[in-house]
């Protein structure tokens, strides 16, 4: 899977650390999209393409095989090393990339409530953080355009 252009990679996991002797890797995976994380895909990565041949999940990472990469040697050279991919076309997601610097609108009023300026992980649902502080859960965003993202929060949350 190799994009365009450099510019349209994602950074979409990092590899940590070897595992074992024989040229797995432990790698740190920044996506939630599990078709990255199956055998034959393929990353960009600065030192070539690296494709999964074996992959199972080991707590929050992943033990990875990659083909060509059969030694504890290999294994060590690819740590630190950034896996990148092209978006994936999926209308229904949001992407916090895209969601940084939208404006949020309350559907109930259509009043501004500022700008997004990070996507803060929470167990029970990633949060906008809105400039000045305010937060909205992502399970309140209704609709989500370039630039602007509509919600529908409950009354006082922003109070």
């Amino acid at each position: 899977m190799r994009a365009e252009r450099d510019s349209d990679l994602l950074d979409v996991g990092v590899v940590a650390r070897p595992h074992g002797l024989h040229g797995d890797v432990v790698v740190h995976f920044l996506t939630n999209r599990s078709e990255r994380m199956e055998p034959e895909f393929e990353f960009v990565t600065d030192r070539g393409d690296l494709r999964i041949e074996r992959v199972r999940r080991h707590g929050d990472r992943w033990i990875v095989g990659f083909h060509g990469v059969t030694t504890l040697e290999a294994a060590q050279s690819l740590r630190g090393v950034v896996l990148r991919a092209a978006p994936i076309d999926d209308p229904d997601a949001l992407w916090v990339h895209e969601l940084i610097g939208a404006e949020v609108v309350d559907v109930a009023d259509g009043r501004t409530l500022g700008t997004v300026t990070a996507v803060l992980e929470s167990p029970a649902s990633d949060l906008l953080e809105i400039d000045g502080g305010g937060l909205v859960p992502l399970r309140f965003v209704v609709e989500h355009v370039p630039g602007r993202v509509t919600v529908e929060i409950p009354r006082g949350l922003l109070d």
